[in-house]
């Protein structure tokens, strides 16, 4: 069974910084491109990064791009989001995901 399981989240002043991370189990978290996605209150899923198996290649949508990392332990079977200059904007439920499943998300509030 797939699991992913995310943490990290919490409250951080705006331009503040978080690390988000997301523990795989279930599958061969190696040879899978991973994605991060989140929603904001009262919006849909908005589609943040993704990174391929190996974590040479990376792409993240234009709202965060310049500001967010993700990145990938793959011995350690975790995937990273690493969050900087975070905005109110940015406020939102994480979730990584893999293909159609996603874990159970971890808050992200930025606010002074």
């Amino acid at each position: 069974e797939v699991q992913l399981v995310e943490s990290g989240g919490g409250l951080v002043q705006p331009g503040g910084s978080l690390r988000l991370s997301c523990a795989a189990s279930g599958f061969t978290f190696s040879r899978a491109g991973m994605n991060w996605v989140r929603q904001a209150p009262g919006k849909g899923l908005e589609w943040v990064s993704t990174i391929n198996s190996d974590g040479t290649t990376t792409s993240y949508g234009d709202s965060v791009k310049g500001r967010f990392t993700t990145s990938r332990v793959n011995a350690k079977n975790t995937l990273y989001l690493q969050m900087n200059g975070l905005k109110p904007e940015d406020t939102a439920v994480y979730y990584c995901r893999l293909g159609g499943i996603r874990g159970q998300g971890t808050q992200v509030t930025v606010s002074s």
